[in-house]
């Protein structure tokens, strides 16, 4: 893998994004984002409402996926945050989604949040579950039949933790 740069996300880095997360959520196969969702309320979820949000770059400033950091509750809950995470076609299987997970527990511990906890992931998504798993998370529940997977079906989701 090339080196990796991450930087905040700004509304020029959505933009050139827009086209890897509108061809996520339309898939219906990892996120339980409205597929029709647009160009403005996509920005404001993944941009203005977390905490941060972030761009990984090559070397050659191509965009190879982002993230979003936020609590993952309000008041007594907000010591535990939340991320998202999407790799653009062209960077999957290259380490990309590794190298954000833990730089985003590093921006979480600098932030001051104690555990990191992700609330819906799909189960069928087995890549990334096991990925969580390596980097030491827990599956601590799981949903039947919470997510409407656009091939399969009612699929599973799992709550996976980490204290940080």
């Amino acid at each position: 893998m090339s080196t990796l740069h991450f930087a905040p996300m700004s509304d020029e880095d959505f933009t050139s994004f827009w086209p890897t997360f509108k061809a996520i959520v339309e898939a219906q196969e990892t996120y339980a984002i409205d597929p029709d969702i647009s160009f403005e309320a996509a920005r404001e979820l993944w941009c203005s409402t977390p905490k941060t949000s972030v761009v990984v770059k090559d070397e050659h400033d191509h965009i190879l996926g982002a993230y979003y950091l936020k609590a993952n509750a309000a008041g007594p809950g907000d010591h535990i945050c939340n991320c998202g995470y999407m790799v653009t076609l062209a960077a999957r299987g290259k380490g990309v989604a590794r190298a954000m997970c833990e730089h985003s527990q590093a921006q979480a511990k600098e932030l001051g949040f104690q555990a990191m906890q992700y609330n819906a992931v799909v189960a069928t998504n087995e890549v990334a579950v096991t990925l969580w798993q390596k980097l030491g998370f827990q599956i601590v529940g799981t949903v039947p039949n919470a997510y409407r997977h656009a091939r399969l079906g009612f699929v599973e989701t799992h709550v996976m933790y980490k204290a940080l």
